[in-house]
């Protein structure tokens, strides 16, 4: 649980809030959520790294719950480096299908920090595509045994 009152109220205002939140509540080192005043005296401190921005722990608290929805685009891009995303997430110039893979490929970074998962994956790297569809089939089918669905949330077919 992340600290300090950094947890956000249930419903946000607006769709950066909603992408902020989905940030900091997935994209952080194992073990706990970054928290307001992390992410904010990290971007603070990286002066040269995040363009000189300066940005407070309730400024970045005003964001999350949607009080303010209209930082400067440098406050963002300095907020989109530190969580490895593109500007376009945060400033809302992606397209639905374009945010929603941005999101994918974060549940992907978060499923590649288990170390079994990791395992399995490089493990599949080299093998015929055949042999890899047939890894598939046989996680699917323990997926199912298990009452699990078919596919982990956000995974489809390539």
């Amino acid at each position: 649980m992340a600290a300090g009152g950094d947890t956000p109220p249930k419903t946000t205002c607006g769709p950066l809030a909603e992408r902020l939140n989905y940030l900091f509540a997935h994209m952080h080192p194992p073990g706990a959520p970054y928290t307001n005043a992390h992410v904010a005296a990290e971007i603070s401190q990286g002066t040269e790294e995040y363009g000189g921005v300066s940005l407070t722990e309730q400024y970045l608290s005003m964001l999350r719950n949607g009080k303010r929805a209209n930082p400067s685009p440098d406050v963002l891009r300095a907020v989109a480096k530190f969580f490895g995303v593109p500007v376009g997430y945060l400033l809302g110039d992606l397209s639905a299908s374009q945010a929603q893979r941005v999101e994918e490929e974060v549940r992907f970074l978060v499923a590649m920090r288990d170390q079994r998962v990791r395992a399995i994956a490089l493990r599949a790297v080299g093998l015929p595509p055949d042999v890899q569809d047939c890894l598939t089939t046989i996680i699917g089918q323990f997926r199912r045994e298990m009452n699990l669905p078919s596919d982990p949330p956000g995974v489809q077919d390539s």
